[in-house]
Parts: structure tokens; C-alpha cells; sequence
């Protein structure tokens, strides 16, 4: 399969940037998408050229480190992780645009690469639960109705890739932020933080800077983890009755 690359390349964050074409064959349908980017930089290796950087871990669509625009899509044609995307979904002689996450509050590093620690403190600033030792009952001695722990469960499957934020017309972070915060708030173990999480994630979202939402439900369409559009209306619900509570 040959084809050809329009690679976003800018050195550092406050470089211009720009996209750069590259021809590339010898791919493969089995091969991965970094997989993939991985070949071209071996190719620009050879050529004495600065490889493409670009995030990635674990490769198997877990961690969430990876992540780019592919053909204006976050990534790609497939929901699912730029990781497993496969080539098969190209035809030979296709053109690809690669770019990295385009949001105001994810500045671009270098290339592909974008710094997404405005999630890390989101999740800093109320997305755990009280953990009091000594005499703290096992876990497993707490109760937790069915319908509450698939709810949780559905939510802490989010991964914190960012598609939902590079998918939205206004850069909002709402989907990632009430997928953190209904994880915990449908758990007993996370009732004692229940409103000051809600209010302080929120909060800590707006200072970093992320658009507003308005339920256009693009970030629900690339969540490769599928969370739900209605996770942003229940946490809504909670950031309301925590404000009047706070507000009494």
C-alpha cells in the first residue's frame, strides 16, 4: 500500500507549524496506524530527517496516551483508539491528514505530541474519595446496588485520551470531567465528597481554559470507550443541587 502523508510538524509550542507531506509505501492492512507512523520514521531515520513525535503507551487501546486527528476525525474513520486503528481501513493511494488534538487548553508540545496535564488537574482537585485509615471498613463490606456499580463501572471506563475535547466544535472538556465525576458520585465509598467534587471539578475545568458545552454530541461520537452524551446532563443535575446546597 503506498500513500500519502500531510504530517503536522512544529518543533516546539510557540513555533509556527505547518503540515508537511510525505510518500510512503510498503504498508501493510495488518499494520496499525502507529504502527504505521512508526515506518515513516524510520524512513525520515535513514534520510537524516527529525522523526514525527507522537504520543503512545501501551498500544492497546488502555492507557489513552495516544491520540491524533486523522482526516479531520479524532482517531480516524473507526471508534475506537488511534492505536487500533488498523490500515486496512485505507486504500492504496490514499491522501491521510495527520494533526494533533486542536484545543486551546491542550498545547501543542511538539508535532503530534500535546500537553494534556489540564486533565490531571481536573482529576486533582476532586476526582478521589475519602480514604480514612486505621480502623477504615474493607471494601467490599460496603453495599453497592447493581444499577449503581454498572453506572460507575460505565464511567471509569473513560480513558482520558481527550477525543471527546478534540471532537467538540467549543474544545469542552464536559464529557471527560462528568465521566470522572459520575464514577465516583453513583458509589457509596464517594458519597462524602459528593458536592465539593462536583463543584470543585467543575471549577478547575473553566480555569483551564476548555469551551462550553452545547450538547452537540460530537464527543460522545468519538469516545472510543463510548460515554454516554447523558453523562453530561447528570452531572449537570449534580453541580445544580450542590450549588443550591452550597448556596443555603
Amino acid at each position: 500500500m503506498r500513500l500519502t502523508l500531510r504530517v503536522w510538524r512544529q518543533q516546539h509550542a510557540d513555533a509556527e507549524g505547518a503540515m508537511v507531506t510525505y510518500e510512503i509505501d510498503d504498508i501493510t492492512e495488518d499494520m496499525s496506524f502507529l504502527e504505521m507512523l512508526d515506518s515513516l520514521n524510520e524512513k525520515l531515520i535513514l534520510e537524516g530527517d527529525q522523526p514525527v513525535a507522537f504520543d503512545h503507551d501501551c498500544r492497546e487501546g488502555i492507557c489513552g496516551a495516544c491520540g491524533v486527528v486523522i482526516n479531520g476525525d479524532a482517531h480516524g474513520p473507526e471508534r475506537t483508539t488511534t492505536c487500533q486503528l488498523h490500515m486496512r481501513h485505507f486504500k492504496d493511494g490514499d491522501t491521510i491528514d495527520v494533526e494533533p488534538w486542536r484545543a486551546g487548553a491542550f498545547p501543542v508540545v511538539k508535532d503530534l505530541v500535546v500537553d494534556r496535564s489540564a486533565f490531571d488537574r481536573i482529576i486533582g482537585s476532586g476526582g478521589y474519595i475519602t480514604a480514612p485509615t486505621g480502623a477504615a471498613p474493607e471494601a467490599h463490606s460496603t453495599p453497592v446496588p447493581k444499577p449503581a456499580a454498572d453506572t460507575a463501572f460505565e464511567h471509569a471506563e473513560c480513558i482520558g485520551c481527550g477525543a471527546c475535547v478534540a471532537a467538540c466544535p467549543n474544545g469542552s472538556a464536559m464529557l471527560f470531567t462528568s465521566a470522572k465525576i459520575n464514577h465516583l458520585n453513583t458509589l457509596p465509598q464517594g458519597a462524602p465528597e459528593r458536592e465539593t467534587r462536583v463543584l470543585d471539578m467543575v471549577a478547575q475545568m473553566d480555569d483551564e481554559g476548555f469551551g462550553g458545552c452545547t450538547l452537540t454530541g460530537e464527543c460522545a461520537t468519538a469516545c472510543p470507550k463510548g460515554i454516554p452524551l447523558m453523562s453530561i446532563t447528570s452531572m449537570n443535575r449534580e453541580w445544580l443541587r450542590a450549588g443550591v446546597k452550597a448556596a443555603r
